[in-house]
């Protein structure tokens, strides 16, 4: 006769092993079932850099744009320069307000250069600024910062003394070169 806990471990152990089973068939459905998407779906979700381009040179970026406006306001004023594929109302990650501006996307190129014809148009009382929208280049930036300098203080922060902090001089009078530097210590 056989221990009664280890027939228990046997039948959990059993139990486990039908568990597992059963997960792989789901697993193998799941991944049928992703096969059979059509890739034009699967492309929609991570378009390529070519995807990414043509779409920029199908939009264009409007400011000035009224932070109470909607998506279908901003479509409405630029129907008349061709199909509007998406409008884009970019918000502040943080509060979710607004920003001021949007990106429109256009079924074709010539929409663009019709829509172009609307800048310093008035939109909700506003006038609204048109251009065609750029396209981002990875790793140029276009911020104004100083090259090999980070910002704020701290050991990496400019300035090669106590942490970015430059030592004061005395204003007047003669001075020895050792008693304006500040030492803690």
């Amino acid at each position: 006769m056989e221990d009664p806990e280890l027939e228990a471990i046997k039948a959990r152990v059993k139990e486990m092993e039908e568990e597992a089973e059963k997960l792989k068939e789901m697993q193998s459905e799941v991944e049928k079932q992703m096969n059979m998407t059509s890739p034009t779906a699967q492309g929609a979700a991570f378009p390529t850099i070519e995807e990414k381009i043509d779409a920029d040179n199908r939009s264009i970026y409007v400011g000035n744009v009224d932070y109470g406006a909607t998506a279908e306001e901003l479509e409405q004023h630029f129907h008349g320069c061709g199909s509007v594929n998406r409008v884009t109302i970019l918000c502040d990650k943080f509060t979710g307000h607004p920003k001021g501006f949007a990106y429109i996307e256009f079924g074709d190129k010539d929409s663009v250069a019709t829509s172009l014809a609307l800048d310093e148009s008035l939109f909700r009382g506003r006038q609204i600024k048109v251009m065609s929208k750029r396209t981002n280049r990875p790793g140029i930036s276009t911020t104004n910062r100083t090259r090999g300098r980070s910002r704020g203080r701290g050991r990496g922060g400019g300035g090669g003394y106590y942490g970015g902090y430059a030592p004061r001089r005395p204003r007047f009078g003669r001075f020895n070169r050792r008693s304006w530097y500040y030492s803690p210590y």
